[in-house]
């Protein structure tokens, strides 16, 4: 699968006492990368509620911190699909400096197909699949 990229600015709001990103925060950089990696393919989230009756929603989250980002760093944050299951989605993460080859922060993020209306698990609707599994960005 592509690897995706997404640039994000760190901004002040985004910081700790110490000036370095706060740790949660990088949840919600790679958050932010995966929504627009579904955007990339087509996809908007609330159209696939209304016409498909299916969230996405994190399942599981496997996150190292290696290396701290600080206020007014350009990051970029990667979303590639390492498995690809009936009703989820396995995407590996890395958040590094634009320009820069070390790794500051990487994750495995587990996503779960849900129904909408019932908030249960869901095969995939075979629109989205084919288009997460073939479509070139």
């Amino acid at each position: 699968m592509i690897e995706f990229a997404w640039p994000i600015r760190v901004y002040y709001e985004d910081t700790d006492l110490g000036g370095v990103v706060y740790y949660a925060n990088y949840l919600k950089f790679m958050e932010r990368a995966r929504t627009e990696w579904l955007r990339a393919h087509g996809l908007e989230q609330d159209e696939l509620i209304r016409e498909l009756d299916v969230i996405f929603a994190v399942k599981k989250v496997e996150i190292e911190y290696i290396l701290p980002a600080r206020f007014n760093d350009q990051l970029l944050v990667s979303a590639k699909v390492i498995e690809f299951g009936r009703a989820s989605i396995t995407l590996a993460q890395e958040i590094k400096r634009q320009n820069e080859t070390g790794v500051l922060c990487k994750g495995k993020i587990k996503i779960a197909s849900l129904k909408a209306t019932t908030f249960k698990p869901c095969a995939m609707p075979p629109a989205i699949s084919e288009i997460l599994q073939t479509k070139e960005l």
